[in-house]
């Protein structure tokens, strides 16, 4: 994960982002892409892709640039390769094409989270991004002065689709070196016994080359309810998760885990595409 990718409003959850980014980047030698994203009124957005010149764009730019270029002089951000763009295009939009164009690995995003009807009719950039990114997204809720992750909290039904996605949450882990606790949440709508509970991960574990980790079984009333209760009591720095990427209306009716994790969640979150 070496281009790490962090989308900015200039907002105090993207400065969390941010500083979260530069202590991955510090620990693993990476070059982060600093991404500020301008949606402009119809009539702008027209004079911009007729090529014409107008006041107020090139003063929208101009402003941005400043605004960069001055985070990029934060002392936190001292010895990090930091490469800045001002793009034109909503920001969901604009973040996905981005990745695409420059390889992205890894991006960190900011989020402050939304509940009840502004949840369901609106949602965030950072749920969207979630649902639809093919690379793994962090995402940080609130300012972690050390962003020093032991213990990552991983929760799966750890089936056969699960394994190609579990190499990028080893790869993440192996950045801080970090102790992968894999939990499996049973509920009733998805019983398992302990023993049918333990073979599988078990057998999933065995494909792979990992020093430090643990399993456990951890029963609750629904998934995302377990993976919180559970992270909170082994005290986790980050939890992982996979994703489907579902949309339209299997999105709607399904529902989607990672995203109401990502809302609701106090803890970091990275996700991974399957």
């Amino acid at each position: 994960m070496k281009r790490i990718l962090v989308p900015t409003d200039f907002s105090k959850h993207a400065e969390d982002a941010l500083k979260a980014a530069a202590q991955i980047a510090k620990k693993n030698g990476a070059e982060i892409f600093l991404l500020h994203l301008l949606e402009l009124p119809n009539q702008m957005n027209d004079a911009v892709t007729n090529g014409s010149s107008i006041p107020e764009v090139m003063l929208f730019i101009k402003k941005a640039n400043e605004k960069l270029q001055k985070i990029k002089e934060e002392p936190h951000l001292q010895g990090i390769t930091i490469t800045t763009t001002v793009q034109f295009e909503k920001a969901f939009d604009g973040i996905l094409s981005f990745n695409k164009k420059n390889k992205i690995d890894l991006i960190v995003m900011g989020s402050h989270g939304s509940s009840g009807i502004e949840e369901i009719l609106i949602g965030s950039n950072t749920e969207k991004v979630v649902r639809l990114s093919d690379i793994p997204v962090l995402v940080i809720k609130k300012n972690l002065d050390t962003f020093n992750i032991k213990n990552i909290v991983f929760a799966s039904d750890f089936s056969t689709e699960i394994k190609k996605p579990f190499l990028k949450m080893i790869e993440f882990a192996k950045i801080f070196d970090a102790n992968l606790i894999l939990v499996m949440i049973c509920t009733p709508n998805s019983f398992k016994t302990t023993s049918m509970g333990e073979k599988t991960m078990k057998n999933f574990i065995a494909d792979f080359e990992v020093k430090n980790y643990s399993m456990q079984i951890y029963n609750d009333s629904n998934i995302e309810t377990g993976i919180l209760n559970f992270s909170n009591t082994v005290d986790a720095d980050l939890i992982g998760l996979c994703t489907h990427g579902r949309t339209g209306l299997s999105h709607f009716f399904n529902g989607s885990i990672s995203e109401d994790l990502v809302n609701h969640a106090i803890k970091p979150v990275i996700t991974f595409k399957i």
